[in-house]
């Protein structure tokens, strides 16, 4: 349990937020949610520790343990995996140290001997014989193999190193849980696993994410940062979005009278509570949504971009064809091969891959930005296309302010690309601000806003939720589940592929698995499992 008493966050003039009273209590998840810097993050530090408040305390349970997802990924490269996960359980790390360094002293003396069996009887308690299997077992269900858990973390990528530190976070099974962004850098598997082992946690978590998919999956409450405040609702980030939405539209039409606004809002309540009850949840979640008070749901401040595609031209019947298309690394590992299939008109395809650089290469193959190593793809002559590539760096290496930079890319006058940058939340000044002073979120906003310049009838998509915050993802998927024209595209976002793909095309060494099917069945699918083993060769 995590008590919250008179909490308050200022820096300078700003103030975050004041008057923060609440408890997180044991067995529920809740989802910490606000606009790009409303303080979601000092949040999580000011809980842990980490961040002093101006105001305020925060209290454990008495004996509780805190465990937080650390975001310095440097800070153990000295130390093998192993080791560093069971670093996680301080006080069992503890142990652990002043036995070693007990059984390895050469005048070993009665008085350690006593003090070793205290060791030992508290070691066993916390159940030290079984830590390392504990540890492995976590590390594999998180895709870290077993032969790299004696390596040094300082030896494994990037990638490698958030699965570790989420292990770290995860061992020892804490009273309390902090994570921040515990989805970044996972793969929609490991993702899974991760829904998997929280659904099944027992004591009190609390996570920021922008993957909506993981926050309703997991959550059974929303803590939402806004208003100046930090406001606890039951249910999870589905029910929040919509709820807000809904006071939303009630506040423009002044015209709906009280009572029907009241019987509006219980209505969606009750829905909602029935989904509930047919989840995997507790039912205390539908519990707490039956007593919600209407009047606690308000509209959120929070600004969504307008992302609209539009289609200058209907597209053709003939769309896109690949035939025997192969592509390698430096090395010589095979990214995929044999890839044949033909695009149809209004096919809205996801790529996937156990290894994402697979999807980002077909996809700079098909834009004409990198040779294949066999093979050869064509495009239909009334194909327009507008590709957002993983990587964007080379297009903001340069001094222009973004409403030059736009220019760039279409035609107009200066009103007319102020516009589309004031549809991506660039106002004022900030349409001045040179490109290459951008954050990953900005940067991405302006790719959206030359991609919408092209009135493309196929948009390509090469994970398009990165770098992005949620207010921005929810109106980017909004859109796309309308566009009528074609949409290839990657994601590690479950709510965006589910949502938007109605068709599902997998890239292996071995050729491809080609489905029409929805994405929850396919990950489910026994029959797809049997598939994918045979085509990595697993």
């Amino acid at each position: 349990m995590i008590s919250v008493s008179n909490l308050a966050i200022q820096f300078g003039k700003r103030v975050l937020y004041k008057d923060v009273n609440m408890k997180f209590t044991n067995g529920n998840i809740y989802g910490v949610i606000g606009a790009n810097g409303a303080g979601k993050s000092t949040f999580l530090k000011a809980i842990s520790g980490e961040l002093d408040p101006t105001k305020g305390s925060v209290e454990l349970g008495p004996g509780e343990r805190l465990s937080v997802l650390s975001q310095d990924h440097f800070q153990y490269d000295a130390f093998t995996v192993l080791n560093t996960v069971l670093m996680g359980h301080t006080v069992l790390w503890d142990i652990m140290q002043q036995r070693d360094a007990l059984y390895s002293k050469a005048d070993f003396s009665d008085e350690d001997g006593i003090k070793v069996a205290e060791l030992e009887e508290k070691f066993a308690e916390l159940g030290g014989y079984n830590a390392e299997s504990d540890a492995a077992a976590l590390l594999s269900g998180l895709g870290i193999k077993e032969d790299k858990h004696y390596m040094l973390v300082g030896e494994l990528s990037g990638k490698e190193k958030v699965r570790i530190m989420l292990a770290k976070a995860l061992f020892g099974e804490p009273d309390n849980l902090l994570l921040d962004e515990p989805t970044n850098d996972l793969d929609l598997d490991t993702v899974q696993w991760l829904e998997s082992y929280l659904s099944n946690f027992e004591h009190t978590v609390l996570v920021v994410s922008h993957d909506r998919h993981f926050l309703d999956a997991v959550c059974t409450h929303t803590v939402d940062i806004d208003f100046g405040k930090v406001s606890l609702f039951a249910g999870n980030y589905s029910f929040w979005y919509e709820s807000s939405q809904l006071a939303l539209k009630q506040a423009q039409n002044q015209k709906a009278k009280a009572e029907e606004k009241k019987r509006e809002l219980e209505e969606f309540i009750r829905r909602f509570s029935a989904n509930v009850a047919k989840s995997k949840q507790t039912t205390s979640r539908k519990k707490m949504l039956e007593k919600l008070n209407v009047e606690e749901i308000r509209p959120s401040t929070r600004k969504y971009p307008g992302i609209i595609f539009q289609m200058e031209r209907e597209p053709g019947n003939q769309i896109l064809e690949v035939k025997g298309l192969r592509a390698t690394t430096d090395d010589g590992t095979v990214l995929f091969n044999d890839v044949n299939f033909t695009v149809e008109k209004g096919d809205k395809i996801v790529f996937l891959s156990r290894d994402p650089r697979a999807m980002t290469a077909f996809f700079e193959i098909i834009n004409g930005n990198r040779k294949a190593q066999g093979g050869e793809y064509k495009w239909g002559v009334t194909i327009t296309t507008a590709y957002l590539p993983l990587d964007n760096t080379d297009f903001f290496e340069s001094e222009l302010n973004l409403v030059d930079w736009l220019s760039q890319f279409g035609e107009g006058n200066e009103v007319y690309f102020k516009s589309f940058l004031g549809r991506m939340l660039f106002s004022g000044e900030e349409v001045l601000k040179k490109v290459n002073v951008l954050s990953g979120g900005e940067k991405m906003r302006c790719m959206i806003a030359r991609m919408q310049l092209k009135n493309a009838n196929c948009l390509i998509l090469d994970t398009p939720t990165n770098h992005l915050d949620l207010e921005s993802i929810q109106a980017f998927n909004n859109n796309l589940k309308l566009f009528k024209g074609n949409i290839l595209f990657s994601s590690h976002d479950h709510e965006f592929i589910e949502t938007v793909a109605n068709r599902i095309i997998e890239l292996t060494p071995n050729g491809i698995i080609d489905k029409m099917m929805e994405y929850d069945e396919y990950i489910t699918s026994d029959h797809i499992k049997e598939l994918k083993a045979k085509m990595y060769g697993i």
